[in-house]
């Protein structure tokens, strides 16, 4: 399953969007939304989020 961003408890800082290699992250307002279509599950986005709003698993 695509990356899952906690919108609760993301912060907006960007570092997912930067970090993730297929550009499936885009900001939405404040919150960063994952594009299920292009997310190839790697976890760089989870590993690099300081917040720990992104997650690997079903919304």
């Amino acid at each position: 399953m695509p990356a899952y961003v906690d919108p609760e408890t993301c912060t907006g800082c960007e570092t997912c969007v930067d970090e993730c290699p297929v550009e499936a992250i885009s900001m939405d307002g404040e919150v960063a939304k994952v594009d299920p279509e292009l997310c190839t599950e790697c976890g760089l986005c989870v590993d690099a989020c300081p917040a720990g709003a992104i997650s690997l698993k079903e919304e």
